[in-house]
């Protein structure tokens, strides 16, 4: 299998539909030959697309479907780390997104019900305000939860 140097060297980028797929394959591929190993941070996406030879929303993608499988998470400040084949360690704000996800699909939190506000979240967890708003943040950008300005947060 080429490198990462050969394959700049070379110029055989990746191209073609469905590239990001391809980019996930590559970089698994590396992950369980121990070339990034568990822990370790991967390359930077802008390094990443130099290597590639594809945009950033490609590598984006390629690299979410990676975190999907929990081979990768990724930490503010530091970058995605490696996780290798093993269960994903979860940072609070997962966890908390997480128990509110399944209450949502569950159905015990309806469409239009309000979420606790972020002082019972708080509370219950045993977390900063911070922690909670990433957690809720989370909700949002996945659709589950919309926020309405004065009011509160509201299944969606």
């Amino acid at each position: 299998m080429p490198t990462a140097a050969d394959l700049v060297a070379t110029g055989r980028w990746l191209t073609g539909g469905r590239v990001y797929t391809r980019v996930a394959d590559r970089l698994r591929e590396r992950i369980r030959a121990g070339e990034f190993a568990p822990g370790e941070v991967l390359p930077s996406e802008a390094e990443l697309c130099r290597v590639f030879g594809v945009a950033r929303n490609t590598v984006r993608r390629g690299l979410a479907l990676l975190e999907e499988e929990g081979l990768l998470t990724t930490v503010p400040s530091k970058g995605r780390i490696v996780l290798g084949d093993g269960p994903a360690a979860s940072y609070r704000y997962q966890v908390i997104a997480a128990r509110l996800r399944a209450q949502i699909e569950c159905g015990e939190l309806v469409p239009g019900a309000a979420l606790p506000s972020e002082a019972e979240l708080q509370r219950q967890f045993g977390v900063s305000r911070t922690t909670v708003r990433q957690a809720l943040a989370v909700l949002e950008v996945e659709g589950l939860v919309v926020v309405e300005h004065g009011r509160g947060r509201f299944v969606r």
